[in-house]
């Protein structure tokens, strides 16, 4: 019997669900998948899969509110479930802020909610500086300007480690349900 594994994301440019899809695409013959974002997710989601994976990306700072809303309601099933936790964001682009243990968004995840996840995981995500507007572009530059990122306003730059991604998948499909 195949594995039943649901992806819920919370994304603000969308790098989060890619991220999503890419392992989805990655064991899609080995488990079958569902994906929603955070809006979308219904309780009988959350029943009906074995495994639960939440991304969440970082903007300004912080995950978005209703992650930590969604998470705290619904730790009771999130505890008797399989369930993993990763985080995409910028400063995760430096090789020391990749683990969970130093990088100040679990951080502060972790004391926002009661919830503790088989794994959880950091990924590097993406600035697309074509993409965002006015204000979004600059007050990105000047966070990168600051962090020692990049801050070339034509350019996008993904810093995704993709081999990790496929790592992270790879423990979630062969974890014991």
């Amino acid at each position: 019997m195949s594995k039943k594994i649901l992806f819920i994301y919370s994304s603000v440019d969308g790098h989060t669900l890619k991220i999503c899809k890419h392992m989805m695409a990655k064991n899609k013959s080995l488990a079958t998948m569902n994906i929603h974002s955070l809006e979308t997710v219904t309780p009988q989601d959350l029943d009906s899969n074995e495994i639960i994976v939440i991304g969440a990306s970082i903007r300004y700072g912080n995950h978005r509110k209703e992650l930590y809303s969604f998470i705290n309601k619904n730790v009771a099933v999130l505890d008797k479930k399989n369930a993993y936790f990763f985080s995409v964001n910028a400063v995760a682009r430096k090789i020391e802020k990749r683990s969970p243990e130093v990088n100040t968004y679990i951080k502060k995840f972790k004391k926002s909610v009661k919830w503790s996840p088989k794994k959880i995981q950091v990924f590097p995500g993406k600035i697309d500086y074509p993409k965002y507007n006015f204000l979004d572009k600059h007050m990105v530059r000047l966070i990168m300007y600051f962090s020692g990122g990049p801050t070339d306003l034509s350019k996008s730059y993904e810093f995704t480690d993709w081999k990790e991604v496929d790592r992270f998948a790879d423990e979630i499909i062969e974890s014991d349900i």
